[in-house]
């Protein structure tokens, strides 16, 4: 009977083993599964981010370089033309004029598809040319505090803008801040980026409910892209805070 007992005990052991072994098997095929997926989704937004960017970059240069110098060209033919009528020398100056407003649109729209001074002066330069920008066409006041230095790698840098292009657009065009504060430091060889505004704040809950949180979701979509950390806290009337962590 003890003989029996033991080999019904051992037989339940293996058994027991042999389920644990599955389960462990399972567990570790969902890790894995759940890794290539993540893996796979970054590198789908990686790939749709990488190539809006390559086209905005096309569409900018189109609009800097072809149209830009064409529609020049038209207001200059047009300004050589000799007219004696009145009316005519007026048609021809109100469509000089409009040539310069549209001129002025294809800078306004080239630019907000890619600051060339990204491209040449780095990070830093690009932003301060935008806060003042912004600052210009809007009533918002934005405090920069720039702690240090900082290095950013080239390709790093586009994604860094855009996100502070969004937060500060969704400060502005959402919560009708009036000042914002953006403090950038560079420590442990992590970029570190702070932003507050005293806007009306939301609630980050139904505002992902409602609208999808497209502004967050780009957000969210960059940091992967950059191996980095956000995080947003804000609550209605109380403004919103942002902080973001970069390994550089």
């Amino acid at each position: 009977m003890d003989t029996n007992g033991s080999q019904f005990f051992d037989a339940i052991l293996i058994i027991a083993i042999l389920i644990g072994i599955i389960l462990v098997y399972f567990i570790i095929t969902i890790i894995r599964y759940h890794r290539r997926y993540i893996n796979l989704q970054k590198e789908r937004i990686f790939a749709e981010i990488t190539m809006q960017e390559k086209e905005r970059k096309r569409i900018a240069g189109d609009l800097h370089d072809s149209l830009g110098p064409l529609l020049s060209s038209v207001k200059l033919n047009m300004n050589s033309i000799d007219v004696n009528n009145k009316q005519d020398q007026e048609i021809i100056d109100k469509a000089g004029r409009h040539i310069d407003e549209i001129i002025s649109s294809l800078r306004q729209i080239s630019y907000n598809l890619l600051p060339n001074t990204l491209q040449r002066n780095g990070l830093t330069e690009a932003l301060k040319e935008f806060i003042n920008h912004i600052q210009h066409k809007n009533s918002v006041k934005i405090h920069l505090y720039l702690l240090k230095e900082i290095h950013v790698a080239k390709e790093k840098e586009i994604h860094i803008f855009r996100m502070l292009q969004e937060i500060i657009h969704n400060a502005i065009k959402h919560a009708n801040a009036k000042n914002l504060y953006v403090g950038i430091n560079e420590e442990n060889s992590n970029l570190q980026v702070w932003v507050k505004d005293d806007g009306s704040g939301f609630d980050m809950e139904k505002t992902k409910a409602a609208s999808g949180g497209l502004g967050l979701k780009s957000l969210e979509s960059r940091i992967e892209i950059l191996n980095g950390q956000l995080s947003v806290e804000s609550l209605p009337q109380r403004g919103t805070n942002y902080f973001f962590k970069v390994p550089l």
